[in-house]
């Protein structure tokens, strides 16, 4: 099984080098690494040029900035994988990161019990049958600013936007499970489609993936460090997490599940991606559009137009 780890970046040049070398240096031998150079205007492209004959590695550049939402739907498009994850530009992970995720991913002894109501959220899990892996997360340890460590371990922030009654005595709200640097399933993808154009993208999609019934599993081992960065999304004024725009995102979120609680099914995203095209790409060749991955007929006219261009 193939893996991808997929690093969106923006005016990230003073550090995209450190994260492409943790990616490549895993243990996990075969692993492809794509950098989505979503539009900086630094000098991120020159910082990666080191890696630009390396066979496991691509740059992509896009024509303007999208957004973490929109560069991740690009690598989702554009991108061969059978199974996907998401790095940050300031996340380092540990050297067995993908090789214990893509093993728990594969495992083929776990089993629907028929004691539990499986087809609540999905027909598609058989109770007393193989129950197939969608998602694989890992705990993850967060170093700040002011240099204190704290390990991110709490399952139940999955189901907080479900069950926020169920947080009490959990531990603090603060603490929870990062979705962004799971490892995915392709398929999962061409079940609930992309990311949403949201800067809560990460938890919109973990939201979709358990309405759609996803099996997901927890790996209890801190396999990424994250680091307090002053120009991070959240850190910014526009985008932080008290923010007007991700009050309104996580709104919309909520909203979602407030409509699928009713039996209103949950509604697949699109790629849907405006024509900024495709700036230099560092290996032409590993494009291919996707077939599997809904898009709309804008989306995949430009994109398909962008990579007959490059080759």
């Amino acid at each position: 099984m193939p893996s991808l780890i997929v690093i969106p970046t923006y005016n990230r040049a003073h550090q995209i080098g450190r994260a492409i070398k943790a990616a490549l240096d895993q243990s996990q031998d075969d692993v492809q690494v794509a950098v989505i150079d979503d539009g900086s205007s630094d000098a991120t492209r020159a910082a990666c040029q080191s890696w630009f004959d390396h066979p496991r590695f691509a740059y992509i550049g896009l024509g303007a900035n999208l957004g973490t939402a929109g560069a991740k739907n690009a690598a989702l498009a554009l991108l061969p994988f059978d199974a996907v994850t998401f790095h940050d530009s300031d996340d380092i992970p540990h050297r067995d990161k993908l090789l214990r995720q893509q093993r728990t991913l594969e495992r083929t002894d776990l089993t629907a019990d028929p004691c539990l109501p499986w087809q609540i959220n999905s027909d598609a899990q058989i109770p007393g049958e193989m129950a197939a892996l969608d998602i694989v997360l890992t705990a993850h340890s967060f170093l700040s600013a002011d240099g204190s460590v704290a390990r991110i371990a709490r399952t139940l922030s999955l189901v907080d936007d479900f069950f926020p009654n169920l947080q009490f005595a959990a531990g603090p709200l603060g603490d929870w499970v990062l979705i962004n640097s799971g490892l995915f399933r392709r398929s999962l993808f061409s079940r609930i489609g992309g990311y949403s154009n949201s800067v809560e993208e990460d938890r919109e999609l973990r939201n979709r993936a358990i309405m759609a019934g996803a099996n997901i599993w927890f790996l209890d081992d801190v396999l990424l460090t994250k680091y307090d960065q002053p120009d991070s999304l959240t850190a910014q004024v526009s985008t932080g997490y008290h923010s007007e725009r991700r009050k309104a995102d996580r709104e919309h979120v909520w909203q979602a599940i407030r409509q699928w609680r009713t039996g209103r099914p949950f509604a697949p995203v699109m790629l849907d991606m405006p024509d900024v095209g495709l700036g230099f790409v560092s290996r032409p060749q590993m494009l291919s559009v996707s077939s599997d991955i809904a898009m709309t007929d804008a989306t995949r006219a430009w994109l398909e137009r962008s990579v007959a261009a490059l080759r």
